[in-house]
């Protein structure tokens, strides 16, 4: 069914002009390419607009029923794929105005009472990002969660390097690998979840930016929608975006961490590293070379961060300027938004299945920790245990790591005679701290990268995902 009508091609907004819009004008305004994915927030927020104009007495039941029917009819034929976005209407708001207007004449003309498309998408905008953080963003960041516990469970008491300065520097459990990526996207979740909080106020009501002088009921609509209460200043209401921006932000920062991660397996499935192994349903090949096998979808992944960063820095540079009140730049939001969400989930939901799908070279990793001195900070501190300053038991340690570099060993492949010579407070019983196993097992702090703090961690992960 088609939404034009011939007989009033003027939009909306056109009593007070005599010229038509020119083409040039349609074109450069319209947004409903971008914003007709907003066409179920838009009919849920007028349903409700339009209990509230019943309830206070500004339009008539039998208004109301109508409305409510042609809401029903537009939602389906949109569903259908049936529905018409012409782009003369310029956004999903003036697209669905003008399809119930089309569709039930005068009730439908009485919808807009004491509203304004200012309002009308700062509503939008809410309900959509609630619906994006509820029903998208935090279930894949909780999904990826699991894929490392599960990694975890498999390989968590497998030993690897640990690297600062992209130098070897201490031996720890894959295990506490993993769940160094499950405690940042925890803090991930938390960010959107801080964000619900905060966008959790209807904005409806504060028309394009005084408010109303009928008697509406601002708090009855955020009932009905579920909000925790209204905006508190009608200027404000239409002109934030924060929610926007720090929506952005969060895709941001955690765009930031998978591809730390993407940075990780890069590298790890390098032939130099050779610590982990990607299936090959997740791997791309050469068209010239036969023999490489690519983690391509690691290098997107990091690659794709740039969307997420781009877009936040184009949100921010929106608002920088604007003065108080609705500006059109504000249009130009939710082009960036729906990059930096779309992007961040499919690169989450991505990350997810390469987890799932790879395996540590857990021989690989162990050789890695037999050289290069990682046991050196633990025998610092069994000087520490023997009552050395630990100053005076990292000097010890240094010249002890020299001498072994210079012979060609470990430290664990020095004579005792030797190691007594550098300290009076060594003993026999050294040995039982210097290697990979001794000092993983030997870590005691809480939440350090040991086997007693990962078997603590892993049971209270677990716990958690499955509530």
């Amino acid at each position: 069914m088609s939404q034009n009508d011939p007989s009033n091609p003027k939009p909306s907004w056109h009593g007070r002009f005599t010229q038509a819009p020119a083409a040039a004008t349609q074109q450069f305004v319209e947004s409903l390419t971008v914003d007709n994915r907003l066409w179920k927030h838009d009919i849920v927020g007028s349903l409700a607009h339009a209990h509230m104009l019943l309830k206070v007495g500004l339009i008539s039941q039998e208004d109301f029923l109508a409305i409510q029917q042609g809401m029903k009819s537009i939602a389906e034929d949109i569903e259908q794929g049936r529905f018409i976005f012409d782009l003369a209407k310029e956004d999903i708001h003036m697209a669905i105005e003008a399809a119930l207007i089309e569709r039930t004449g005068e009730p439908g003309k009485r919808l807009h009472t004491a509203r304004s498309r200012n309002d009308q998408v700062a509503l939008d905008l809410r309900l959509w990002l609630r619906e994006a953080i509820d029903e998208a963003m935090i279930p894949a960041v909780r999904r990826l969660q699991a894929a490392f516990v599960h990694m975890a469970e498999r390989q968590g008491l497998a030993i690897m390097p640990g690297y600062t300065h992209m130098q070897r520097a201490q031996p720890i459990l894959a295990g506490a690998y993993c769940l160094s990526f499950v405690e940042g996207l925890d803090r991930d979740a938390s960010r959107f979840e801080d964000l619900r909080r905060r966008i959790n106020f209807s904005p409806l009501g504060s028309g394009a930016l005084a408010g109303s002088t009928l008697p509406i009921d601002r708090d009855a609509v955020a009932g009905s929608l579920m909000f925790d209460g209204i905006t508190g200043n009608s200027i404000d209401a239409v002109s934030d975006r924060d929610p926007v921006v720090e929506y952005a932000f969060a895709c941001s920062l955690l765009a930031a961490r998978l591809s730390r991660l993407a940075e990780d397996w890069v590298l790890f499935c390098s032939q130099e590293f050779a610590f982990l192994k990607i299936d090959d349903a997740y791997c791309t090949g050469s068209s010239m070379m036969p023999q490489k096998r690519n983690p391509d979808l690691l290098e997107l992944i990091r690659g794709r961060t740039g969307r997420a960063y781009g877009s936040l820095m184009a949100l921010m540079t929106i608002v920088k300027g604007l003065p108080t009140g609705y500006n059109r730049d504000l249009q130009e939001d939710k082009y960036h938004l729906f990059t930096a969400h779309d992007s961040t989930l499919l690169c989450l939901q991505v990350a997810a299945e390469v987890v799932d799908h790879s395996a540590f070279n857990e021989q690989r990793m162990l050789g890695a920790c037999q050289v290069g001195f990682l046991d050196a900070t633990a025998l610092a501190e069994y000087l520490v245990e023997k009552k050395v300053p630990f100053r005076e038991a990292h000097q010890v340690v240094g010249n002890l790591v020299a001498a072994a570099e210079k012979q060609n060993c470990e430290l664990r492949e020095l004579p005792l005679a030797q190691l007594k010579a550098a300290s009076a407070a060594i003993d026999h019983d050294v040995f039982d701290w210097l290697g990979a196993q001794n000092v993983v097992n030997r870590y005691v702090s809480k939440g350090s990268a040991g086997v007693k703090s990962f078997k603590e961690a892993l049971e209270n992960w677990q716990a958690r995902l499955a509530r």
